[in-house]
């Protein structure tokens, strides 16, 4: 999507500015016509044609504001629907809320024996809002990070958590969760995140004012703050996770040949790229626009720290690199309906032979239903990755 740059925004300022200056100028001839000649006018004052070609000179500048404002509103309503419905859409009810664990479910002790052990580093997962009911997706992203990463310690930190005891809420997922020892669930404790970093205050200032994205705003945030604090990886709750991550290094995945996209990220704590995106997390903050502080963010600050003005030009340098979009979003976010149609195996090896996790762009995608057992590409991918959250679902379908 095109986001308006600073060009646009002077183009615009100053065709406001012209088309006030007009309407002033008009208001004041109307007030000193009729002041001269009185509340009854019998012909057509000289001030209503200078309207007339004032309007005829300007309409295009104030119909294109008109329709840039009417928009930028009507895609604030859609995105607060889309929210709301997310909320009471593709949920499971008819499960128990205890879950036996599966014999499946790797051990960490024997992985780890098998091989070398693992790099430091978590892998986190951010849940913003107040919700504590996850759904089957989000599920799924944890079971295939914890299968993926037997040897490392897979986070989950929910907001809504923040203000309960310690136990957690009665709910098939955190009950499936709980079978994976190396998965662990906690409050998400938002100021104490952003305590010592630049987005510290704004997060202070952005509590006591109205912004239409805050959510998105306020993970995009989370997961920079969690890069530079505690390094290690990042992903968002509707990744399924295909191989081991952790030989990934301050890396990152491009969702376009223009953007770059953070629902990945791997670096080191600390990083110098990741201070320089809280930098200009703080200093460039629009919430007005939407993924001007996630994705467009991140390829404002490649671009700067790799010295190109397209990232055409480089997709490594200085130590980061930004991965083809293969590797975390082989389906482009248009195509998001790919993932409800039936492949076949060849087809699904095909199309993830260079893939490390599939980003299934729930933004797009939730509130459609899929048939577990069919032979969508989303079932699939179900079933070989996350099979305990798969074996759920399946059986809630049989007794529907």
């Amino acid at each position: 999507m095109r986001r308006k740059g600073p060009v646009m925004e002077d183009l615009l300022t100053a065709a406001e500015d012209r088309f006030l200056k007009g309407k002033v100028q008009i208001t004041m001839c109307l007030v000193v016509e009729q002041a001269l000649m009185g509340t009854r006018m019998l012909r057509m004052p000289n001030c209503l044609l200078k309207l007339t070609r004032l309007v005829l000179g300007h309409k295009l500048r104030a119909l294109f504001i008109l329709t840039f404002k009417f928009m930028s509103f009507v895609s604030i309503l859609l995105y607060w629907r889309i929210t709301e419905d997310a909320k009471v859409r593709n949920q499971v009810y008819s499960l128990p809320t205890e879950i036996r664990c599966a014999h499946s479910v790797p051990s960490p002790a024997h992985a780890i024996a098998d091989g070398p052990p693992p790099p430091p580093g978590d892998v986190f997962f951010v849940e913003t809002s107040e919700q504590i009911n996850p759904n089957d997706l989000f599920t799924c992203s944890v079971e295939s990070a914890a299968r993926t990463h037997p040897g490392t310690r897979v986070v989950v930190l929910m907001k809504g958590l923040a203000k309960r005891n310690a136990s957690l809420p009665n709910h098939w997922g955190f009950s499936l969760l709980r079978c994976f020892p190396n998965v662990e669930i906690r409050p998400l404790d938002l100021p104490e995140l952003f305590s010592g970093t630049p987005l510290a205050k704004w997060y202070s200032q952005a509590q006591q004012r109205w912004e239409p994205y805050f959510f998105p705003i306020l993970s995009d945030a989370c997961r920079i703050a969690i890069m530079w604090k505690f390094g290690g990886i990042y992903l968002d709750t509707d990744f399924i996770v295909l191989k081991n991550l952790k030989n990934l290094t301050n890396v990152l995945g491009t969702q376009s040949k223009y953007v770059l996209n953070g629902a990945f990220l791997s670096f080191k704590p600390r990083h110098k790229f990741i201070e320089l995106c809280m930098q200009d997390f703080v200093e460039n903050y629009n919430s007005w626009i939407w993924g001007h502080q996630g994705p467009q963010l991140l390829t404002r600050v490649f671009k700067k720290w790799c010295s190109i003005r397209s990232l055409r030009s480089s997709k490594s340098c200085k130590g980061v690199s930004a991965l083809p979009r293969e590797a975390f979003y082989p389906i482009r976010w248009q195509d998001w309906k790919k993932y409800f149609e039936v492949v076949s195996s060849s087809e699904l090896q095909e199309l993830l032979k260079n893939t490390y996790a599939v980003h299934v762009w729930n933004k797009k995608s939730q509130g459609t239903r899929l048939k577990i057992t069919s032979q969508a590409l989303l079932a699939q991918l179900h079933s070989h990755f996350c099979p305990a959250t798969y074996d759920i679902l399946k059986m809630d379908s049989e007794r529907q």
